[in-house]
């Protein structure tokens, strides 16, 4: 799954990023790194990021970081994030 980036209530997807990743702080950065890379391609509507993301072995704090300026650009465009957990 890792990430997808798609028009709500449709299966139209607009990107595929991080295939074959399931860590959720390297997704945030391929997100975030599309975001700034991308923002002017997309007008205003209503998306969906969704970040398939597994907990990484033996995990006990730091992680995923979103910066204000992607989390402003995914606001602007109307880009909601869903952080889908999924087991091993």
């Amino acid at each position: 799954m890792p990430i997808y980036v798609k028009v709500d209530g449709s299966g139209e997807k607009l990107a595929h990023l991080a295939e074959g990743d399931w860590e959720l702080p390297s997704q945030i950065e391929a997100l975030e790194f599309w975001l700034l890379t991308n923002p002017l391609n997309l007008a205003p509507a209503k998306y969906i990021a969704d970040l398939g993301f597994t907990v990484r072995k033996n995990a006990c704090g730091g992680g995923a970081i979103l910066s204000p300026e992607a989390m402003s650009i995914m606001g602007r465009l109307g880009i909601k994030l869903y952080l889908s957990e999924y087991g091993e």
